[in-house]
């Protein structure tokens, strides 16, 4: 079993971003590994059934945030252009574990692999 984690956080008060919902896809077949939502602090854990994992695919990781910026008590709020964050990957082991940190901001993101 592969597990894949990953923490938001707030880039513009520095506060964990919680409840956005996220999904993984497999590029090589299109399929929906999961649909789900981060938890309250931000964090998202999945276990991930190494079978249904190819070792040469690249994923991508889906998160919708126009919804948790729109409910934010920012100035700018309308001033938001984007709704998602999409990061393809690959996971070359199907028994490892990849932790995604990101810090998002209405109109921007920093991402990592650690």
């Amino acid at each position: 079993m592969a597990v894949l984690t990953s923490h938001t956080l707030n880039g513009f008060d520095g506060t964990h971003a919680g409840f956005i919902p996220v999904r993984l896809i497999s590029l090589a077949n299109q399929k929906c590994l999961f649909d789900t939502k981060m938890k309250a602090d931000g964090r998202l854990k999945e276990i991930l059934d190494a079978r249904l994992l190819i070792a040469k695919a690249r994923y991508e990781l889906v998160l919708e945030t126009k919804d948790y910026w729109q409910n934010q008590d920012l100035i700018r709020a309308r001033m938001q252009i984007m709704d998602e964050i999409t990061f393809r990957f690959s996971m070359p082991d199907p028994e490892g574990h990849y932790h995604i940190p990101i810090i998002i901001n209405p109109n921007s993101y920093s991402i990592w692999w650690s």
